[in-house]
């Protein structure tokens, strides 16, 4: 009974989140407004808000909905597979190769002329899955030894690539123009302001559709916690399921990366604090991650948006100005315990 009522709060935090964000802004917007701009209200004369709400708000909030959900629920799934609280998609060299596609995309879009220009918001997802798989195999193959797939080896070949498209994207930033040196320097620290109706049409459909499809390997992910070989005995095919998750993870955050640039500790620090909640348990801390991780993006991008208003701030500045101190506290408790 406690944990059902843990997760109807965490529900409760997000729709409260998602409606506090579609309220704040430079410009504050009422619930009066805000239900007669979603058409659950008497219509308001102003029609200022029905834009500012269905154009840039909403889409927005969805988005930051969805990648903090996902964000979230990869880390719990890469936690498991690693049996290492540190894990997360940053660590594994998935969002570095995500992010020196996309890099190389817009240091060369202005060179191919306008109509590349036009076209590259359409062709981000794609270029980061083609950046992020490349990046995923390159690691599981350097960690593939036997026909077995080393977790060390996993680690520390991530790390490298982690490492090596850094350099990469260090490179290209200072060849780039001023204008596109701008634009990816916004884009590396993570940013919501791209969002738009076009783009949730692109990314929502995958993001949705992994989020729905990892709860369904909450009993593998539990067996997994044992170990390998009391998995295997359990009648889990071991190098199977790191091939599918690890292929799962690599298409969620290649969007992700997309859609919102690099953003970090979401999905190291959701898991984290809800294991105190929950336990290891995967049925629970799955969608309960996915729900901490919308608020919690949502809540960063808010305050990225309305701290400094007109001045925007990065979202994954604020995540990483807030996640650092509270995971380094997070250790220092665990290590007092």
């Amino acid at each position: 009974m406690r944990r059902n009522r843990l997760i109807l709060a965490g529900i409760a935090l997000t729709l409260a989140t998602a409606l506090a964000s579609l309220c704040i802004g430079a410009s504050s917007i009422s619930l009066v407004q805000l239900l007669a701009a979603l058409g659950l209200g008497r219509p308001s004369p102003e029609t200022w808000t029905n834009t500012v709400i269905t154009e840039v708000r909403l889409p927005r909030m969805l988005l930051a909905l969805s990648i903090g959900a996902t964000l979230a629920q990869c880390g719990v799934v890469l936690q498991a597979l690693f049996r290492n609280p540190l894990a997360e998609p940053g660590l594994l060299g998935i969002s570095g190769g995500a992010a020196f596609a996309v890099a190389c995309a817009l240091a060369l879009a202005p060179a191919l002329g306008a109509h590349a220009i036009h076209a590259l918001p359409y062709a981000l997802p794609l270029i980061a899955t083609i950046g992020a798989l490349l990046a995923t195999g390159i690691v599981m193959a350097l960690a593939r030894t036997s026909g077995v797939t080393d977790i060390a080896g996993l680690l520390l070949a991530g790390v490298s690539i982690n490492a090596l498209a850094g350099a990469g994207i260090a490179l290209l930033q200072t060849l780039v123009s001023d204008s596109a040196l701008r634009d990816l320097t916004v884009w590396m620290y993570g940013s919501l302001g791209r969002a738009d109706w076009a783009q949730l049409s692109l990314g929502l459909p995958l993001l949705l559709g992994i989020a729905l499809w990892l709860p369904r390997e909450a009993a593998a992910l539990d067996a997994l916690l044992l170990g390998e070989a009391e998995a295997a005995h359990l009648g889990v095919n071991i190098e199977t399921l790191k091939r599918r998750l690890l292929l799962l993870v690599a298409l969620a955050t290649a969007t992700t990366v997309a859609l919102a640039g690099m953003i970090g500790f979401i999905g190291l620090i959701a898991p984290h604090l809800l294991r105190l909640v929950f336990g290891p348990g995967h049925r629970l801390l799955l969608p309960a991650s996915a729900l901490l991780g919308a608020s919690l993006l949502v809540i960063a991008d808010t305050a990225a948006r309305s701290l400094f208003a007109p001045l925007e701030v990065p979202v994954g500045v604020l995540t990483a100005l807030v996640g650092v101190p509270l995971f380094l506290s997070l250790l220092r408790a665990r290590g007092v315990r």
